[in-house]
């Protein structure tokens, strides 16, 4: 992103160019014309030249007054190179919900005879995810399976079916977060074989490499835009040993550098590891960055200390977009300057809450109804034709997780909690209280998350006014 400064250079930089094209053209038609003089002299001499018996120079034909060869039109050849307006080629969305943190009753409600199927669960999110061109949510559990010793468990040690990673599939989802800091629950098989699983259902993750010699970051072609994408979880690095632990289980040295974490007491070595990543996505083509970060406080309503600490270290290393998860409630908005390019902005949301999860008002110390909100944060790139690539906008859906009691079953409902809706009790089949329920949600995260975004979306549309003015002018060329 630029500041109106940058865009004021970049302006008289292309009329300086429009300037030179333009002479280029003019230098480039008067030679043509007086090619065609020559070509048209030496034509007529040839034509009425001795061959006819007629004296050099002299017109023999009376149908031919404008001193052209018979069948000769007068005509310019055609302009090789034109002066192009710099154009939108590119645009691509990317969404990004919470934590998909199954716990028992959860997996329980998900139990059908002898298989499993959490489809219900994001049937009304579907159409939201699908039509993002790239769409993402935090996996906080591991796909051990139930036959190498380990059961499907929640909380503290989370181990889920495989089933859960197929109805992330058919909600639209492309790409799942395994960095998190229940991703070594299930110890080194587990962190394995959820990488397996999500690979055999075709979907990308991020976070946790099967070797260690896979790249620890992704550059991802999205609708035209090449955007690379980091994800690391809080945990902790011994300083003598370099042994990393999350949940306080250290991990095995074979699988220890399969996994990205940083330590808030080593934060230098985060630093230094996000500066290399940056500069290694961009040599690899990477035209726009986001960070997903699992970090904070659990039940905080807003940012920590190392949160924003770490927010403008990554904005001041040109990140575009963070992405935060881990406080299972939703926490604000921000856009930062860096502090090294004041015309770098970061768009960050500090915590995007929970999915889906079975952290009810009624079960929690915590009993704001918080933890049973989330969103889907969607941000959108788009690119021009000179090759600059631009944050442009972005949005918050507020989400819900209602618990449908059937009687004989339970789901547990994402619900979209999208004012252009009309009818809520139709739309989700709720009751009266239900409705208000919801409603409730909505005005908690829009509290939460409302000011920030405000901030932003005033931004983005200067922004984009700003840009209008350098791309759309008679000095690039464009009436």
């Amino acid at each position: 992103m630029h500041s109106s400064d940058e865009w004021a250079r970049r302006r008289r930089a292309r009329a300086e160019a429009a300037r030179k094209k333009k002479i280029r053209k003019l230098q480039f038609l008067t030679a043509a014309i007086c090619l065609l003089v020559i070509l048209t002299v030496t034509a007529v001499w040839l034509h009425n030249g001795t061959p006819n018996g007629a004296n050099p120079g002299q017109n023999t034909s009376a149908g031919n007054q404008g001193g052209l060869p018979e069948g000769t039109e007068q005509t310019l050849p055609a302009e090789t190179e034109e002066t192009q307006p710099y154009v939108e080629i590119a645009r691509a969305s990317i969404l990004a919900t919470g934590d998909v943190l199954p716990h028992g009753p959860l997996v329980k409600a998900g139990l059908q005879g002898n298989t499993y199927s959490f489809d219900n669960f994001f049937a009304y999110i579907r159409n939201y995810v699908t039509q993002a061109d790239f769409s993402v949510a935090n996996l906080e559990t591991t796909l051990a399976g139930d036959d190498n010793g380990y059961a499907y468990s929640g909380y503290p040690r989370f181990n889920c079916p495989d089933a859960m990673v197929d109805a992330l599939k058919n909600a639209g989802f492309d790409m799942l977060l395994t960095a998190n800091n229940h991703a070594y629950d299930t110890d080194s098989l587990g962190l394995l074989r959820t990488q397996e699983v999500i690979a055999d259902r075709g979907l990308l993750h991020l976070g946790t490499t099967q070797t260690a010699d896979e790249p620890h970051y992704l550059v991802q072609n999205i609708n035209g835009i090449k955007v690379g994408m980091v994800c690391y979880t809080y945990g902790q690095i011994d300083a003598d040993s370099g042994k990393k632990s999350v949940n306080g289980r250290t991990i095995s040295q074979s699988v220890s550098d399969q996994i990205n974490v940083f330590d808030y007491d080593r934060l230098d070595r985060f630093y230094a590891e996000m500066e290399e990543l940056m500069q290694t996505m961009e040599a690899q083509g990477a035209e726009a960055t986001v960070l997903y970060l699992h970090w904070g406080n659990e039940y905080k309503l807003k940012a920590n200390d190392y949160q924003t600490l770490i927010a403008q270290k990554m904005c001041d290393l040109g990140v575009d977009v963070i992405v935060g998860g881990h406080p299972h409630v939703v926490e604000p908005v921000e856009l930062l300057t860096s502090r090294s390019d004041a015309s770098h902005r970061t768009l960050c949301i500090y915590s995007v809450g929970n999915a889906v999860s079975n952290q009810r008002s009624s079960n929690m110390d915590m009993n704001t109804g918080h933890t049973e909100d989330g969103v889907l944060f969607s941000f959108t790139f788009v690119k021009y034709s000179d090759g600059c690539v631009y944050l442009d906008d972005a949005s918050v859906l507020p989400t819900w997780v209602y618990l449908r009691n059937n009687g004989t079953s339970k789901s547990y409902d994402i619900l979209p909690l999208d004012k252009t809706i009309p009818d809520w009790k139709q739309a989700f089949d709720i009751g009266e209280a239900t409705l208000k329920k919801a409603e409730e949600s909505y005005d908690r995260t829009q509290a939460l998350v409302g000011p920030g975004m405000e901030d932003a979306l005033v931004y983005f549309s200067q922004s984009r006014m700003a840009r209008e003015q350098v791309y759309h002018t008679e000095e690039n060329g464009v009436g």
